[in-house]
Protein backbone atom coordinates (compact mmCIF):
# COMPACT_ATOMS: atom_id res chain seq x y z
CA UNK A 1 0.00 0.00 0.00
CA UNK A 2 0.96 3.43 -1.23
CA UNK A 3 1.67 6.76 0.77
CA UNK A 4 0.45 9.69 -0.53
CA UNK A 5 2.62 12.55 0.50
CA UNK A 6 2.07 15.91 2.62
CA UNK A 7 5.18 17.32 3.73
CA UNK A 8 5.25 20.11 5.91
CA UNK A 9 8.23 21.99 6.46
CA UNK A 10 7.42 24.33 10.04
CA UNK A 11 10.44 26.76 10.91
CA UNK A 12 9.39 29.24 13.72
CA UNK A 13 11.14 32.57 13.50
CA UNK A 14 11.11 34.79 16.74
CA UNK A 15 9.62 38.00 15.30
CA UNK A 16 10.16 41.52 17.15
CA UNK A 17 10.55 39.23 20.28
CA UNK A 18 12.64 39.99 23.74
CA UNK A 19 14.13 36.39 24.40
CA UNK A 20 15.30 37.64 27.91
CA UNK A 21 15.68 34.66 30.36
CA UNK A 22 15.63 36.90 33.10
CA UNK A 23 12.20 38.54 32.42
CA UNK A 24 10.17 35.37 32.13
CA UNK A 25 6.79 37.30 33.43
CA UNK A 26 7.05 39.49 30.09
CA UNK A 27 5.27 37.92 27.30
CA UNK A 28 6.96 37.73 24.34
CA UNK A 29 5.58 38.93 21.05
CA UNK A 30 4.88 37.12 18.37
CA UNK A 31 6.69 34.46 15.84
CA UNK A 32 6.19 33.60 12.61
CA UNK A 33 5.62 30.34 11.90
CA UNK A 34 6.07 29.31 8.15
CA UNK A 35 4.53 26.08 6.68
CA UNK A 36 5.06 23.87 3.38
CA UNK A 37 2.34 21.73 2.43
CA UNK A 38 3.59 18.87 -0.60
CA UNK A 39 1.06 16.83 -1.99
CA UNK A 40 1.52 14.26 -5.07
CA UNK A 41 -0.36 15.03 -7.73
CA UNK A 42 -1.29 14.46 -11.25
CA UNK A 43 1.67 14.50 -13.31
CA UNK A 44 3.82 17.24 -13.85
CA UNK A 45 6.85 16.03 -15.37
CA UNK A 46 7.67 15.00 -19.06
CA UNK A 47 4.03 12.98 -18.84
CA UNK A 48 5.76 10.51 -16.30
CA UNK A 49 3.80 8.46 -14.39
CA UNK A 50 3.31 9.23 -10.44
CA UNK A 51 5.07 7.11 -8.34
CA UNK A 52 3.20 6.63 -4.93
CA UNK A 53 4.71 6.44 -1.45
CA UNK A 54 3.46 3.93 1.11
CA UNK A 55 0.12 5.36 2.62
CA UNK A 56 -1.57 6.38 -0.97
CA UNK A 57 -2.53 3.08 -4.01
CA UNK A 58 -2.15 3.54 -7.52
CA UNK A 59 -0.71 5.41 -10.26
CA UNK A 60 -1.52 7.71 -13.19
CA UNK A 61 -4.48 8.88 -10.92
CA UNK A 62 -5.83 12.35 -10.82
CA UNK A 63 -6.35 14.41 -8.02
CA UNK A 64 -7.75 17.90 -7.52
CA UNK A 65 -5.63 20.58 -5.46
CA UNK A 66 -6.92 21.31 -1.84
CA UNK A 67 -8.59 24.59 -2.07
CA UNK A 68 -9.59 24.34 1.66
CA UNK A 69 -6.55 24.04 4.41
CA UNK A 70 -6.89 23.44 8.17
CA UNK A 71 -4.48 24.03 10.42
CA UNK A 72 -4.00 22.88 14.26
CA UNK A 73 -1.56 23.92 16.57
CA UNK A 74 -1.38 22.37 20.17
CA UNK A 75 0.67 23.38 22.91
CA UNK A 76 1.55 21.43 26.43
CA UNK A 77 2.60 23.62 29.17
CA UNK A 78 3.52 20.42 31.60
CA UNK A 79 0.29 20.26 32.26
CA UNK A 80 -2.46 20.33 30.19
CA UNK A 81 -3.15 20.47 26.20
CA UNK A 82 -4.41 23.21 24.80
CA UNK A 83 -5.00 24.83 21.65
CA UNK A 84 -2.51 27.22 20.87
CA UNK A 85 -3.83 28.31 17.17
CA UNK A 86 -6.10 27.45 14.38
CA UNK A 87 -6.94 28.83 10.37
CA UNK A 88 -8.82 27.78 7.50
CA UNK A 89 -6.66 28.74 4.67
CA UNK A 90 -8.17 28.99 1.09
CA UNK A 91 -5.89 28.73 -1.50
CA UNK A 92 -6.38 28.89 -5.23
CA UNK A 93 -4.90 26.66 -7.50
CA UNK A 94 -1.74 28.97 -8.55
CA UNK A 95 -0.61 28.96 -5.10
CA UNK A 96 0.20 25.06 -5.24
CA UNK A 97 3.63 25.28 -6.42
CA UNK A 98 4.73 22.31 -9.02
CA UNK A 99 7.95 20.30 -7.63
CA UNK A 100 9.93 17.01 -7.47
CA UNK A 101 9.85 15.90 -4.06
CA UNK A 102 12.83 13.44 -3.09
CA UNK A 103 13.18 13.58 0.46
CA UNK A 104 13.23 10.36 2.92
CA UNK A 105 9.71 9.42 3.20
CA UNK A 106 8.75 9.42 -0.06
CA UNK A 107 9.60 7.37 -3.43
CA UNK A 108 12.20 9.03 -4.79
CA UNK A 109 11.26 11.32 -7.66
CA UNK A 110 7.80 11.92 -7.06
CA UNK A 111 5.36 14.93 -8.72
CA UNK A 112 3.84 17.02 -5.94
CA UNK A 113 2.19 19.89 -5.59
CA UNK A 114 4.03 22.67 -2.78
CA UNK A 115 2.23 25.10 -0.56
CA UNK A 116 4.01 27.87 0.97
CA UNK A 117 2.32 30.54 3.51
CA UNK A 118 3.58 31.62 6.75
CA UNK A 119 1.11 31.79 9.84
CA UNK A 120 1.59 34.46 12.70
CA UNK A 121 1.09 32.85 16.43
CA UNK A 122 1.19 34.80 19.31
CA UNK A 123 4.08 33.48 21.96
CA UNK A 124 3.83 33.35 25.23
CA UNK A 125 6.58 33.07 28.09
CA UNK A 126 5.63 29.83 28.75
CA UNK A 127 7.64 26.75 28.08
CA UNK A 128 6.05 24.13 26.11
CA UNK A 129 6.15 21.23 23.77
CA UNK A 130 3.73 21.16 20.58
CA UNK A 131 1.77 19.33 17.82
CA UNK A 132 0.41 20.25 14.43
CA UNK A 133 -2.26 18.73 12.71
CA UNK A 134 -3.69 19.43 9.51
CA UNK A 135 -6.12 18.28 7.38
CA UNK A 136 -6.77 19.42 3.37
CA UNK A 137 -9.52 18.87 0.88
CA UNK A 138 -10.82 19.58 -2.34
CA UNK A 139 -14.20 21.20 -1.02
CA UNK A 140 -15.20 22.98 2.28
CA UNK A 141 -15.42 20.29 5.03
CA UNK A 142 -18.39 20.07 7.89
CA UNK A 143 -17.55 19.48 11.15
CA UNK A 144 -18.77 17.62 13.71
CA UNK A 145 -17.92 20.75 15.99
CA UNK A 146 -17.88 24.05 14.31
CA UNK A 147 -14.43 25.36 13.43
CA UNK A 148 -14.89 28.46 15.44
CA UNK A 149 -15.95 26.74 17.99
CA UNK A 150 -12.91 23.99 18.59
CA UNK A 151 -11.22 25.52 21.51
CA UNK A 152 -9.52 22.17 23.01
CA UNK A 153 -6.83 19.65 22.08
CA UNK A 154 -9.24 16.65 22.53
CA UNK A 155 -11.60 18.35 20.01
CA UNK A 156 -9.09 18.58 17.52
CA UNK A 157 -7.81 14.84 18.01
CA UNK A 158 -11.30 13.55 17.66
CA UNK A 159 -12.55 15.90 14.67
CA UNK A 160 -14.55 14.55 12.30
CA UNK A 161 -15.96 15.51 8.94
CA UNK A 162 -19.22 14.91 7.16
CA UNK A 163 -18.82 12.36 4.60
CA UNK A 164 -22.70 13.12 3.13
CA UNK A 165 -23.67 15.51 0.36
CA UNK A 166 -21.74 18.21 -0.71
CA UNK A 167 -18.65 15.97 0.49
CA UNK A 168 -19.93 12.75 -1.82
CA UNK A 169 -17.28 9.80 -2.78
CA UNK A 170 -16.15 11.96 -5.96
CA UNK A 171 -14.26 14.42 -3.05
CA UNK A 172 -12.57 12.06 -1.05
CA UNK A 173 -9.86 10.65 -3.02
CA UNK A 174 -8.84 14.60 -2.55
CA UNK A 175 -9.06 14.49 1.42
CA UNK A 176 -5.36 14.19 3.13
CA UNK A 177 -5.07 14.53 6.69
CA UNK A 178 -2.23 13.72 9.62
CA UNK A 179 -2.96 10.51 11.65
CA UNK A 180 -2.50 11.04 15.05
CA UNK A 181 -0.86 7.72 15.62
CA UNK A 182 1.83 8.09 12.92
CA UNK A 183 4.99 8.24 15.32
CA UNK A 184 8.60 8.42 14.19
CA UNK A 185 11.31 8.00 17.77
CA UNK A 186 7.68 7.45 19.66
CA UNK A 187 6.84 10.67 19.46
CA UNK A 188 4.12 11.89 17.33
CA UNK A 189 5.78 13.07 13.79
CA UNK A 190 4.16 16.28 13.94
CA UNK A 191 5.77 17.11 17.49
CA UNK A 192 8.11 19.74 18.59
CA UNK A 193 10.03 20.82 21.46
CA UNK A 194 10.57 23.90 23.18
CA UNK A 195 11.47 26.78 21.31
CA UNK A 196 13.58 28.70 24.05
CA UNK A 197 16.41 25.80 23.23
CA UNK A 198 16.18 25.45 19.26
CA UNK A 199 13.71 26.21 16.57
CA UNK A 200 12.09 23.64 15.86
CA UNK A 201 10.95 21.89 12.79
CA UNK A 202 7.64 19.81 12.27
CA UNK A 203 8.13 17.49 9.14
CA UNK A 204 4.80 16.67 8.37
CA UNK A 205 3.06 13.94 5.67
CA UNK A 206 -0.64 13.89 4.73
CA UNK A 207 -1.80 10.95 4.16
CA UNK A 208 -5.62 10.13 2.39
CA UNK A 209 -8.38 9.56 4.73
CA UNK A 210 -10.33 7.12 2.46
CA UNK A 211 -9.12 3.40 1.10
CA UNK A 212 -8.77 2.87 -2.10
CA UNK A 213 -10.81 -0.13 -3.65
CA UNK A 214 -9.85 -1.73 -6.10
CA UNK A 215 -12.18 -4.24 -7.98
CA UNK A 216 -11.49 -6.00 -11.11
CA UNK A 217 -13.73 -9.15 -13.05
CA UNK A 218 -13.81 -11.55 -15.75
CA UNK A 219 -16.18 -13.72 -17.02
CA UNK A 220 -14.56 -17.20 -18.32
CA UNK A 221 -13.68 -16.82 -22.36
CA UNK A 222 -15.47 -20.20 -22.85
CA UNK A 223 -18.44 -18.43 -21.87
CA UNK A 224 -18.82 -15.21 -22.89
CA UNK A 225 -19.86 -16.48 -26.50
CA UNK A 226 -22.78 -19.47 -27.22
CA UNK A 227 -23.62 -19.75 -30.60
CA UNK A 228 -26.21 -22.61 -30.33
CA UNK A 229 -28.24 -20.68 -27.60
CA UNK A 230 -26.81 -16.95 -27.51
CA UNK A 231 -29.15 -16.26 -24.47
CA UNK A 232 -27.18 -18.46 -22.22
CA UNK A 233 -23.70 -16.61 -23.08
CA UNK A 234 -22.89 -14.75 -19.49
CA UNK A 235 -22.14 -11.33 -19.55
CA UNK A 236 -21.82 -8.66 -16.39
CA UNK A 237 -24.18 -6.42 -16.90
CA UNK A 238 -24.69 -4.82 -13.69
CA UNK A 239 -22.10 -4.10 -10.61
CA UNK A 240 -22.08 -1.38 -8.09
CA UNK A 241 -20.54 -1.27 -4.34
CA UNK A 242 -23.38 -0.67 -2.06
CA UNK A 243 -24.51 0.37 1.89
CA UNK A 244 -21.19 2.74 1.83
CA UNK A 245 -19.78 4.87 4.75
CA UNK A 246 -22.17 7.87 5.55
CA UNK A 247 -22.24 10.60 8.26
CA UNK A 248 -19.23 11.88 10.26
CA UNK A 249 -15.80 10.13 9.88
CA UNK A 250 -12.22 10.85 11.78
CA UNK A 251 -10.17 13.53 10.15
CA UNK A 252 -7.19 11.82 12.02
CA UNK A 253 -8.31 9.30 13.21
CA UNK A 254 -8.84 7.24 10.00
CA UNK A 255 -8.88 3.46 10.81
CA UNK A 256 -10.87 4.12 13.70
CA UNK A 257 -14.28 4.79 12.28
CA UNK A 258 -16.75 1.89 13.51
CA UNK A 259 -19.86 0.81 13.22
CA UNK A 260 -22.56 -1.18 15.66
CA UNK A 261 -23.51 -3.02 12.68
CA UNK A 262 -23.31 -3.31 8.70
CA UNK A 263 -25.57 -0.18 7.43
CA UNK A 264 -28.42 -0.86 6.23
CA UNK A 265 -28.41 2.13 4.23
CA UNK A 266 -25.26 4.18 2.68
CA UNK A 267 -23.60 5.61 -0.44
CA UNK A 268 -23.91 3.59 -4.03
CA UNK A 269 -21.20 3.77 -6.17
CA UNK A 270 -22.43 2.24 -9.43
CA UNK A 271 -19.14 0.35 -11.27
CA UNK A 272 -21.03 -0.81 -14.58
CA UNK A 273 -24.28 -0.51 -15.70
CA UNK A 274 -26.41 -2.53 -18.34
CA UNK A 275 -25.36 0.11 -21.13
CA UNK A 276 -21.47 -0.39 -20.30
CA UNK A 277 -21.20 -3.39 -23.16
CA UNK A 278 -17.75 -2.76 -23.23
CA UNK A 279 -17.31 -3.92 -19.51
CA UNK A 280 -19.66 -7.08 -19.93
CA UNK A 281 -16.68 -9.62 -19.98
CA UNK A 282 -14.23 -8.38 -18.24
CA UNK A 283 -12.85 -4.96 -16.27
CA UNK A 284 -11.45 -2.90 -13.58
CA UNK A 285 -12.81 -0.06 -11.58
CA UNK A 286 -11.87 1.43 -8.68
CA UNK A 287 -13.10 4.20 -6.10
CA UNK A 288 -12.61 5.88 -2.34
CA UNK A 289 -14.33 4.84 0.39
CA UNK A 290 -14.02 5.96 4.59
CA UNK A 291 -13.38 2.18 5.69
CA UNK A 292 -15.34 1.30 8.79
CA UNK A 293 -14.93 -2.38 11.25
CA UNK A 294 -18.13 -3.27 12.57
CA UNK A 295 -18.01 -4.07 16.87
CA UNK A 296 -17.98 -7.77 17.39
CA UNK A 297 -15.62 -7.94 14.01
CA UNK A 298 -12.84 -6.05 14.50
CA UNK A 299 -10.42 -5.80 11.52
CA UNK A 300 -13.08 -6.20 9.08
CA UNK A 301 -14.68 -4.02 6.86
CA UNK A 302 -17.76 -5.65 5.26
CA UNK A 303 -18.10 -3.91 1.71
CA UNK A 304 -20.81 -4.62 0.45
CA UNK A 305 -21.03 -5.67 -3.39
CA UNK A 306 -24.06 -6.40 -5.81
CA UNK A 307 -24.39 -7.55 -9.17
CA UNK A 308 -26.24 -9.49 -12.22
CA UNK A 309 -25.74 -11.47 -15.18
CA UNK A 310 -27.53 -11.12 -18.89
CA UNK A 311 -29.57 -8.10 -17.59
CA UNK A 312 -31.37 -10.30 -14.94
CA UNK A 313 -33.53 -9.72 -12.04
CA UNK A 314 -31.64 -12.17 -10.02
CA UNK A 315 -28.81 -10.47 -7.72
CA UNK A 316 -25.54 -11.65 -6.24
CA UNK A 317 -24.88 -9.83 -3.02
CA UNK A 318 -21.41 -10.80 -1.92
CA UNK A 319 -20.17 -9.19 1.55
CA UNK A 320 -16.60 -8.83 1.40
CA UNK A 321 -15.40 -8.91 4.70
CA UNK A 322 -11.62 -7.30 4.08
CA UNK A 323 -8.89 -7.40 6.33
CA UNK A 324 -7.09 -4.53 7.74
CA UNK A 325 -5.14 -3.44 10.62
CA UNK A 326 -6.64 -0.75 12.52
CA UNK A 327 -3.74 -0.32 14.57
CA UNK A 328 -1.91 1.41 11.66
CA UNK A 329 -1.92 4.76 11.05
CA UNK A 330 -2.94 4.38 7.46
CA UNK A 331 -5.65 3.22 5.44
CA UNK A 332 -5.49 0.25 3.19
CA UNK A 333 -5.21 -0.38 -0.71
CA UNK A 334 -8.60 -3.09 -0.75
CA UNK A 335 -8.79 -5.28 -3.87
CA UNK A 336 -11.09 -8.00 -4.98
CA UNK A 337 -11.30 -10.26 -7.86
CA UNK A 338 -14.49 -11.78 -9.20
CA UNK A 339 -13.93 -14.94 -11.77
CA UNK A 340 -16.98 -15.07 -12.87
CA UNK A 341 -18.04 -18.79 -14.59
CA UNK A 342 -21.72 -19.23 -14.30
CA UNK A 343 -25.03 -17.02 -14.29
CA UNK A 344 -25.45 -15.19 -10.64
CA UNK A 345 -28.03 -16.74 -8.74
CA UNK A 346 -30.65 -14.45 -6.34
CA UNK A 347 -28.65 -15.01 -3.38
CA UNK A 348 -25.83 -13.30 -0.24
CA UNK A 349 -23.09 -14.42 0.14
CA UNK A 350 -20.06 -13.61 2.85
CA UNK A 351 -16.30 -13.94 1.81
CA UNK A 352 -13.20 -12.88 3.81
CA UNK A 353 -10.31 -11.69 2.31
CA UNK A 354 -7.05 -11.19 3.83
CA UNK A 355 -5.16 -8.67 1.77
Amino acid sequence: MKKGLLYITLLLLVVGCRLDRTKDQEPLGSMSLPVTISLPMENTYAQRLIRRSIGDPGKDERFARPKHVYFFVLKYDGENWSVWHKEHREPADEDWTPKRYSGSLSTSGDSIYEYNRPINLLLSNEKFEGQVFVIASAKELEFNTPFASITTADQVRNLQFNVAEPNTNANLQDIYSSPYNYEVNGSYYGSFSSIYQKVPHVNLMLYHVAAKVDIKWSVAESLRINKDHPENAIRLTYMKAKNLFNGYAYCFKPMKNERAAILATGDVVSIITPLDEGLWWEGRAYFYTIPYTVTGNPGYFPLQMEMSTNGSAAVYRPTLNMQMNTSSPFVPWMRAMFNISNKLTDTEETKIIDL
